[in-house]
């Protein structure tokens, strides 16, 4: 075959992408993850030859992008917080909002060595990066998912962060209280379904997207079980669906009347994050 630099597959990778009309950045996003540069090392390398076998993965995965799957599964990692992060189907992949989600917490700058639980914690995106900020806190990390644990399990060894792994459901197999919650639970309602993009829909878990009760499902949960695991003065953080803010308000207003209640708003102006002071 003729030569194949790394510019010429960029090339080839954007015509075949805009081709399907999906998203161009995905080449540059393939080509960095599969060789682990950044985008200035890509540069640096476009003359570089690709192999055969490298040209076959790049093409594959080129295909397999445009065909729905996520770019994040299909290199098996993704950036989180500047960090590399282990992902499979298991997992949600980590997504802007939830930095800004870990942004809010280390503002508000936990106290040294509190105690932090994640709950449904996925890749460990929250708890890790956390960790990895504030190396003093001593974090929990909890899912339902065995499959989700490991792979959380796996970036923890990656990162080199000390952290506890709990399976369960919400506080299931959980003990002892917490300075600091934090989760970004299911909360699609299965009436939204319509409104997601489909390479959501057909390959993230479905146990991690949707919940019961138009979504509310698990914060409902967690306003009428979180107490006995909360410090005198604990915080919760939660993501929230962007039409969910003034119900996760309401629903802890009503049931903590003397905690303070914020809403915050992502770079994209919508609401979705909560922060409930005890």
């Amino acid at each position: 075959m003729d030569k194949i630099t790394v510019f010429k597959a960029q090339q080839w990778a954007f015509s075949f992408i805009n081709k399907h009309q999906k998203e161009e950045s995905a080449a540059e996003l393939l080509l960095c993850g599969q060789f682990g540069w950044d985008t200035t090392q890509l540069l640096m390398h476009y003359q570089d030859e690709l192999s055969t076998k490298e040209w076959n993965l790049f093409k594959q995965n080129v295909e397999k992008y445009c065909q729905g799957w996520p770019a994040q599964y299909l290199l098996g990692k993704t950036k989180f917080f500047g960090l590399d992060l282990k992902v499979t189907p298991a997992t949600l992949i980590p997504r802007q909002e939830t930095e800004e989600l870990v942004e809010w917490v280390l503002a508000d700058e936990p106290k040294k060595g509190a105690k932090l639980l994640d709950i449904g914690t996925g890749t460990g995106a929250i708890g890790l990066t956390l960790k990895h900020e504030r190396p003093d806190l001593d974090v929990t990390l909890s899912d339902i998912s065995s499959e989700a644990l490991a792979v959380a399990k796996v970036n923890a060894a990656n990162l080199k962060t000390e952290v506890k792994l709990k399976q369960g459901d919400l506080f299931e197999n959980i003990t002892g209280q917490f300075d600091v919650i934090v989760s970004n639970p299911p909360y699609i309602a299965e009436n939204e379904r319509n409104l997601m993009d489909e390479s959501v829909l057909l390959h993230e878990p479905k146990l991690a997207l949707f919940a019961p009760d138009n979504g509310l499902y698990l914060y409902k949960r967690l306003a009428q079980e979180i107490a006995p695991y909360l410090t005198s003065k604990a915080r919760l953080y939660l993501e929230i669906g962007f039409a969910q803010g003034a119900s996760v308000v309401a629903l802890f207003e009503k049931t903590f009347p003397q905690a303070q209640v914020d809403l915050k708003y992502d770079l994209s102006g919508n609401a979705r994050m909560v922060r409930v002071e005890f």
